[in-house]
């Protein structure tokens, strides 16, 4: 029998061999009450999603996990702990890979393994009183084993990408060990880090891109992020900053 995940103290695991949505496990934990570091984990989901309400197909053999974390910072920030969760999935993935040079952070919250996403990063929150979060569930896909193949953003797994052999559960202590300590490095020294962190390895950066909008498409040089993590998009003499929508390449 495999032995569980090793975590830190900060994490209270609950798992389950298969469940709809870890994110909605976490997100019913936190409504009714979880402590933060509360992380469920899941070996197949029955209804995952991804961002945008899209499904997020979740066999065996990959890595589905959601952090409840009750941050006592403004609801406006909650986006920044995207950028968190990637650093942690990169420098988990990093040691595994045959080419390191070829895993990039995309726009908003993906990983990519030679251009094609190996991860999916959602997050969902409810706000307290003020504008305050009251909690925040980060929920993390890694294709580990397998990928599917009929989706807007080519993808790949870890295997498909010569990775070294892991465990599940090793990856998930990996991932859980490094979302840790950007979690607290951002709260205790808020964005500027993380920001400059991802940059150093974001795809993209300087080139023209295609940003998909809600009711509209946007063009453009990706000039890199604001102080809060929106996506710098300049045309000729204008710039523009974006909050969401999804990165494509200008051509293609």
């Amino acid at each position: 029998m495999t032995a569980p995940p090793r975590l830190s103290p900060f994490y209270r695991l609950v798992s389950f061999a298969e469940i709809d949505s870890t994110n909605d496990e976490a997100k019913r934990r936190a409504g009714a009450g979880a402590a933060p570091g509360t992380l469920v984990w899941a070996r197949a989901q029955s209804a995952g999603r991804g961002r945008r309400g899209r499904s997020f197909i979740s066999p065996p053999g990959n890595l589905y996990l959601s952090i409840v974390l009750r941050p006592d910072r403004p609801a406006a920030s909650a986006a920044q702990l995207g950028f968190a969760a990637a650093l942690a999935l990169g420098d988990a993935m990093l040691p595994l890979l045959p080419r390191p040079e070829g895993l990039r952070y995309k726009w908003p919250n993906d990983v990519l393994i030679d251009g094609r996403k190996v991860s999916g990063i959602l997050l969902e929150s409810q706000a307290a009183g003020e504008g305050r979060l009251d909690w925040l569930v980060v929920g993390i896909g890694v294709n580990l084993a397998s990928f599917p193949e009929k989706v807007d953003h080519p993808a790949i797994s870890l295997a498909a990408a010569g990775a070294r052999a892991v465990t599940v559960e090793a990856l998930l202590e990996a991932i859980a060990g490094r979302f840790q300590f950007w979690y607290e490095r951002w709260r205790e020294e808020g964005f500027p880090p993380l920001r400059a962190a991802w940059l150093a390895r974001v795809q993209g950066l300087g080139e023209r891109i295609r940003v998909r909008l809600q009711g509209e498409e946007a063009s453009g040089r990706f000039a890199g992020l604001d102080e809060d993590g929106a996506l710098l998009l300049e045309d000729g003499t204008t710039q523009r900053r974006i909050g969401a929508g999804d990165v494509f390449p200008a051509s293609g």
